[in-house]
């Protein structure tokens, strides 16, 4: 298969919030490729560090076109905040033969377990219904889920403004898979399956 090729992240401070700075770093490729088309759906995201515990200290950026990481490598948010002493950035590299593969999966459903979203399902199919204007308070919802390990990291949608979270796991898989993948560099439960390599530093 083609070639591939990444680059990484390191977030220096200690004591950072790795999911926050996860989803800065994904937010400025979502715009990068909105911006560059040809780069949509190709760009893949790992984490060299992710555990059961964190996503960890360092985000990659993979992909089969080297000058479009390079251009991706030089946002200017990076450099800022390479400047600032917050971000180690490495070289553009070429991704081992050997690398295992690996899926990162948006997993949308599991936010739907969570009180809050339930709560809002529940209202507005009530609303549609027409069944609050009578007065009835929301039923008790009896939904059980269980889900694997997964992380939370917060997104800012540039063109809403709208606050929100992607729910990531993390599947080892026996083969690579083509490049495909969301807006966000992330596979997806349907159509997008695109595997990246498993990164160790």
């Amino acid at each position: 298969m083609t070639k591939r090729y990444y680059f990484s992240i390191r977030y220096t401070p200690a004591q950072a919030d790795y999911e926050l700075l996860a989803g800065r770093c994904i937010s400025q490729m979502h715009l990068f490729m909105v911006n560059n088309r040809q780069a949509m759906n190709r760009i893949g995201v790992s984490f060299p560090d992710w555990s059961d515990v964190t996503v960890g200290q360092t985000i990659a950026f993979v992909a089969e076109d080297r000058e479009m990481m390079i251009g991706l490598s030089f946002q200017p948010y990076f450099s800022v905040m390479v400047n600032e002493g917050l971000f180690d950035i490495s070289s553009v590299c070429e991704v081992p033969d050997n690398a295992l593969e690996v899926r990162f999966t948006r997993n949308q459903t599991i936010g739907k377990s969570f009180l809050g979203s339930k709560r809002r399902r529940i209202k507005r199919s009530m609303a549609r219904a027409e069944l609050l204007d009578a007065g009835r308070s929301l039923p008790v919802t009896n939904e059980e889920r269980v889900v694997d390990s997964f992380h939370r990291i917060p997104i800012s949608s540039g063109s809403s403004g709208e606050d929100y979270m992607l729910f990531i796991q993390k599947e080892f898989v026996t083969e690579r898979v083509a490049a495909n993948f969301n807006s966000y560099g992330l596979a997806t439960n349907q159509e997008r399956k695109g595997t990246v390599p498993e990164l160790r530093f």
